[in-house]
Formats: C-alpha cells, structure tokens, sequence
C-alpha cells in the first residue's frame, strides 16, 4: 500500500497543463519608450507573458535589455507607453496614478532588491514590521506576524540586531521576510543573489524556493546567473527590449547546459 506521504509527493511531481494554472498576472502588448531631446528609446517592445499562482518565472538578459523597467511597469514605478496588467484576470486600472499606485503596491507586490534596501538605523525586527505599520495594522497583530515570520525564517535570533550586524546572507532573509510579510500576490525579486557567494545564493534560492512551495508563492526574478535561473520553473530570456526565447525547466542535469548555451546565443545576438 503506498502511504499518503508517498502519495502526495507522487501527485506533485505530476505537471499541470499551463492552461490549467491559475493567472496571478498577465501582461499585454507592454511596450516603454523614453523620449529624449534628441531620440527615442525603446526600452520595452510589446511584452506579453502571464505569471501562475506558485510559479517561479525568471527574466535573464544582457545589461539594459529592458529586465529592471519591466519590474518597474509591473511595481507601477514607472508607466508604460503603451500595455495593459491583468491581476487575478481583472484589468488594473489606474495603478500609475497616485494615491492608486501606493494602493497597488501595498495590496500587491513585495519587493527584494540586491542591495537588500534594509533601513540601517532599524531592527531586524522593526525592518520586518515596516510594511505592516504602513498598512495601518494593529500592532498586536503586527508583533504576532513578525515573530511567526522570523520563526518560520530562522531568523528570530538576530531580532534585535541592526542591519549592519548581520552577513549579507542574513540581510537578505530578513529583506526576503519583509517582502512577504504582507502576503503579496506577486514577489519581485531584482538580482537578490547578485552580492552574495555561491553557498548563500544557493541558501537564499532554496528558501525562495520553499516559500514557493508552501505559500504558493508567485515570484518574478530578474538575474544574469544562470544556476539562480535553474531554481526557477521556466525562464523568460530578454533582448532589446523584447521575450526572445523561452525555457521551460525539465528538472534535469541538462538545464543548466540548456540556459548557457541559450544565454550564450542572445549576448551574441543570435536569438
């Protein structure tokens, strides 16, 4: 008799037709000029691509593909010139607007950025509760979410440390904790292994990857590595602005030969 442990894990490792997942974020015909005194520059070029309810989606390109602007477009930074965001199926309307985009931002988006963004002069601790308080939350509620979150990262050790007494490494689990505090849909992560060794990346990958998994978790990453790409379950590559190729990951030894060979062709431009 197979035991339901067993079972489950059987059942996973089982894929699900793309067209069978549930849409977190689409993106239609995006596209971004910036236009200077001189010329025109085109920073995206009709982007259309959806992201699933736990699904890990990675962006690689060479330097100024348009990787960082499209976040931008998606974290309502910056407005596009000409596209439209789908969440959960519905137009967003109105996101670039103020106070609409904060709003967006807040109900929507948790953020990692390579450089962790941590407030120096705060606690772990406090750096975690950030959002919350900016949310209006009780601060009961907000001292009980905290500690479940540090728990649930390890973290709680360090709660009373500030940011510069703590490895990058362990920045980077207390950035990852306060980008999901909130719950967010949609986690954009911008090169958040670009400052570390390869043995904290590859700690930091797994735990996105756990996250992933356990919260169902929703996570767009940009990055110029192609191990990082490996933990993702497909990967977007970028070029002038525009989705060149595709790969989707077959959990094999041949992935990461696969993602070079193919980043090898687009920095020669071959795509």
């Amino acid at each position: 008799m197979i035991k339901n442990n067993s079972f489950k894990e059987k059942i996973n490792e089982i894929p699900v037709p793309r067209e069978k997942l549930k849409e977190v974020l689409r993106i239609e015909a995006l596209s971004k000029v910036y236009h200077q005194k001189t010329h025109d520059v085109t920073a995206l070029k009709n982007i259309n691509c959806t992201i699933h309810k736990g699904e890990m989606v990675a962006i690689m390109g060479t330097s100024g593909s348009g990787k960082s602007t499209l976040l931008n477009m998606i974290s309502a930074i910056d407005e596009p010139t000409n596209g439209q965001l789908y969440l959960s199926g519905k137009r967003a309307k109105d996101i670039y607007k103020e106070p609409y985009a904060s709003t967006y931002r807040k109900e929507n988006i948790g953020f990692i950025f390579q450089s962790f963004q941590l407030l120096k002069d705060l606690s772990v601790e406090d750096n975690i509760a950030l959002p919350l308080i900016l949310n209006d939350v009780p601060q009961a509620e907000i001292a009980k979410k905290v500690k479940w979150m540090m728990e649930k990262l390890g973290i709680s050790d360090w709660r009373e440390h500030r940011p510069i007494e703590l490895s990058g490494g362990q920045q980077q689990r207390v950035a990852i904790a306060r980008a999901i505090i909130t719950n967010p849909p949609i986690l954009l992560a911008d090169e958040p292994t670009g400052a570390l060794d390869f043995n904290t990346t590859k700690e930091i990958m797994q735990l996105l990857v756990r996250l992933k998994e356990e919260k169902d978790q929703s996570i767009l990453l940009v990055t110029h590595d192609p191990y990082v790409a490996t933990y993702a379950n497909r990967i977007l590559f970028f070029h002038d602005g525009e989705i060149v190729d595709e790969y989707i990951m077959t959990q094999t030894d041949s992935d990461l030969d696969q993602i070079l060979a193919k980043f090898k062709l687009i920095t020669r431009g071959e795509a």
